[in-house]
């Protein structure tokens, strides 16, 4: 049995900008993650990180000069076209939400603090609650650790959330599949074209296409379907050609050069179905435990998600910092706006994917990203 003060489980991107945050304010921090690894397996795409919450958190990190060193340059550029390949929409980069690789993020996030911060290779399998807001936690590997303040950075399937809430993710009728076409100037230069430098939106009612230019030459794509859970039950994605087959038959008729990113796909398919939490998610006080990201407030990919953990880390961390003495305190002072944050932006969430997939679509996308722009000016 080993003891550590601030014990946080997940190293995604919300639990490392909390260990940072408090390994910069000397706060002793240890944080468990099942991964064995920071390379076990590829961390995503690209996200663009914003500047009223992203930003802030890298800040309060520290890490300012060493985000803009990952920044994506153009990146951010989108497009939204028709199914027929039109292009309906077209913003240029204007560098407010920089892009850059969640991978890169999270690297720059582990090399700031020491190496042994992070015990890779620890699986949660339990959590016990032993009085005076004390848990003891243990691991797949057979070990445990006891803790004075608990932090469940875990992700959608949180193991941390049951001591707070009742509340399970909600499977929210979309699923996005993801894929990848690589060296695409070369060998794919249709796709190439048609996602542009940055971001492309394609959809329709029911079905999109969103694809990200990564560096390198790498198109990286998300096939996004409004189908129940039984449908995509129905396909065997250990069967890459068969899944990308079906999946290609919804889109007959569009335009070739969006197809080709779901046909030529280089990467087996890999589908990521959407839950959500409850939109006002929150839990009453509970001695030496709270939550942070999608563990707190899972919500639909908005662009918002990365972002809202980052600064959660932040802002927990802050408030840990200024009341070492008074954990209760800190996390009351962390939890009430970050309920409020979370609640505002969840309705804000389920709208993006209503964009994308509903029945004014790509026209209701134009219209959000016409109405973004004019309130940018006004």
């Amino acid at each position: 049995m080993t003891m550590t003060e601030v014990t946080i489980v997940g190293a995604g991107l919300g639990g490392l900008t909390l260990a940072r945050v408090l390994h910069t304010h000397g706060i002793a921090v240890t944080v468990y993650e099942a991964e064995a690894s920071a390379s076990a397996r590829t961390q995503g795409g690209q996200i663009d990180i914003h500047e009223h919450n992203g930003q802030i958190a890298l800040e309060a990190a520290g890490l300012t000069e060493a985000f803009h060193a990952i920044i994506h340059q153009g990146g951010a550029a989108s497009r939204v076209l028709d199914r027929h390949g039109t292009v309906l929409l077209e913003e240029a980069d204007d560098g407010g939400r920089p892009e850059v690789l969640r991978g890169d993020l999270r690297r720059i996030l582990i090399d700031s603090m020491p190496a042994d911060t992070i015990r890779w290779g620890k699986k949660l399998a339990g959590v016990a609650a032993l009085g005076a807001g004390r848990h003891e936690l243990t691991f797949t590997d057979g070990s445990a650790v006891e803790t004075e303040l608990l932090v469940g950075a875990d992700g959608a399937w949180s193991k941390v959330r049951p001591l707070l809430s009742d509340a399970t993710p909600r499977y929210v009728g979309a699923t996005f599949i993801e894929t990848y076409l690589y060296d695409v100037d070369d060998r794919h230069p249709a796709a190439a074209e048609v996602v542009g430098l940055g971001t492309m939106f394609a959809a329709a009612p029911g079905n999109a296409i969103a694809a990200h230019r990564e560096a390198g030459g790498v198109l990286h794509t998300y096939v996004q379907l409004s189908r129940p859970a039984e449908w995509f039950a129905g396909i065997d994605f250990t069967d890459a050609d068969a899944a990308r087959t079906r999946i290609a038959a919804e889109f007959e008729g569009w335009a070739p050069a969006l197809t080709t990113l779901i046909n030529d796909g280089e990467t087996a398919p890999v589908p990521r179905m959407i839950y959500t939490l409850p939109d006002e998610h929150r839990w009453g006080r509970v001695a030496g435990v709270t939550l942070l990201g999608d563990a707190a407030h899972l919500m639909p990919p908005s662009g918002e998600g990365a972002n809202l953990a980052m600064l959660d880390g932040a802002e927990l961390g802050k408030a840990i910092a200024a009341n070492p003495y008074d954990i209760e305190k800190a996390l009351a002072d962390y939890e009430e706006p970050m309920f409020a944050r979370a609640a505002a932006e969840a309705p804000d969430a389920r709208q993006v994917l209503e964009l994308c997939l509903g029945e004014r679509a790509p026209f209701s996308l134009v219209d959000f990203f016409n109405d973004v722009a004019q309130e940018k000016h006004a």
